[in-house]
């Protein structure tokens, strides 16, 4: 009986080491793969040529529309060139080399004389706020036409480095403006301030200018 009783209580003793040796390795296993760091993307290179200023640029373009898309901006030279020809809906400004960050905006071909005329005064020296009055004032004069519902994508962020296999910007993000002049929240039912990120608010309302601003996720970043 005593024999008994003793083979009872190794058993016990046993399964309850095994049970508890499981629930350690588990355990373990889930912290070591929750604490693995991410492997560093060996692909990432500057933006150093014209091809890649392309490349990145194409980025901010809805994909069925990069094929035909024109794009414009400075080149490694400094200078402000077509870059690549296209005649669809598209127009992309690259990403300016000369300064800090990334950022390429594509827009609709419609938007082009406001873009165009924003960059001409930018040339000629004028500051945001004046070039803003002026085209407010070009605006309402009907000199100067905005397309309601014209949509801008802006693909942004504070590197500059990119993978060459996918042409991704390293940690770039999309935002979306879409353009209603003259829109307020009472016309449309949007905050006049941001809600949350990825929530669509308006912009600027009440003027030429007005447009809803849809801004990423934090976590929404390109690896």
């Amino acid at each position: 009986m005593k024999h008994f009783i003793t083979a009872i209580i190794l058993t016990a003793f046993l399964t309850s080491c095994n049970s508890s040796d499981k629930t350690t390795t588990t355990t373990e296993a889930t912290e070591t793969t929750a604490s693995t760091p991410k492997a560093p993307n060996k692909n990432l290179q500057p933006i150093d040529t014209d091809e890649a200023l392309i490349a990145t640029a194409l980025m901010a373009v809805p994909e069925a529309g990069r094929a035909n898309c024109k794009i414009i901006g400075y080149n490694m030279a400094g200078e402000f060139v077509t870059l690549k020809e296209g005649d669809n809906e598209f127009i992309v400004l690259a990403d300016d080399p000369k300064k800090d960050g990334f950022s390429a905006a594509c827009y609709h071909k419609d938007l082009e004389p406001f873009m165009a005329r924003g960059r001409a005064l930018k040339a000629e020296g004028k500051k945001h706020n004046d070039i803003f009055d002026i085209r407010e004032a070009e605006m309402t004069a009907g000199d100067l036409t905005i397309p309601s519902g014209a949509t801008l994508h802006i693909y942004y962020g504070a590197k500059t480095l990119y993978d060459a296999e996918t042409s991704k910007v390293d940690g770039a993000q999309l935002r979306y403006v879409v353009y209603m002049p003259w829109a307020t929240a009472e016309s449309t039912g949007l905050p006049a301030n941001p809600v949350a990120p990825n929530h669509p608010w308006i912009m600027n309302p009440g003027t030429h200018r007005a447009h809803i601003m849809i801004s990423p996720l934090a976590d929404d970043a390109t690896e």
